[in-house]
């Protein structure tokens, strides 16, 4: 069986379902509904969207299974969201692994609070 599209391959806009058939009983039913935000991804999008689930939405998983950069996985991601209609959130800061681990050393040896090195973490201090 083929997979619906949502999108209309002669102008792009979007497809909406108008009738709904059950093949066990015969019924259908004939309306107007939507297919969801998850058709309004291409096939590339979709294709990505299933391995970012199958890696558990780890990264670095997505990375590996893509052979992409961290920097191209966040970029698709950022436009899959974009493409569902959602608003993607501020880009989480870019801390290098010997800051991370120079902070969880200082918080370890007590120099820092747990307060203090999140903050650092999280790109606020």
């Amino acid at each position: 069986m083929n997979s619906v599209i949502g999108q209309c391959p002669i102008c792009s806009d979007t497809l909406h379902v108008t009738r709904l058939h059950c093949r066990n009983c015969d019924t259908s039913i004939e309306g107007h509904f939507s297919l969801g935000r998850l058709y309004q991804l291409t096939p590339a999008q979709l294709g990505f969207i299933e391995t970012f689930i199958k890696c558990e939405g780890k990264i670095n998983r997505v990375e590996q299974e893509m052979g992409m950069s961290y920097p191209a996985v966040r970029s698709r991601l950022t436009e899959v969201i974009e493409a569902m209609g959602y608003e993607v959130g501020p880009p989480e800061p870019e801390i290098s692994e010997e800051t991370r681990q120079a902070v969880l050393g200082d918080l370890s040896s007590g120099k820092l609070s747990a307060e203090e090195a999140l903050e650092i973490l999280r790109g606020e201090g």
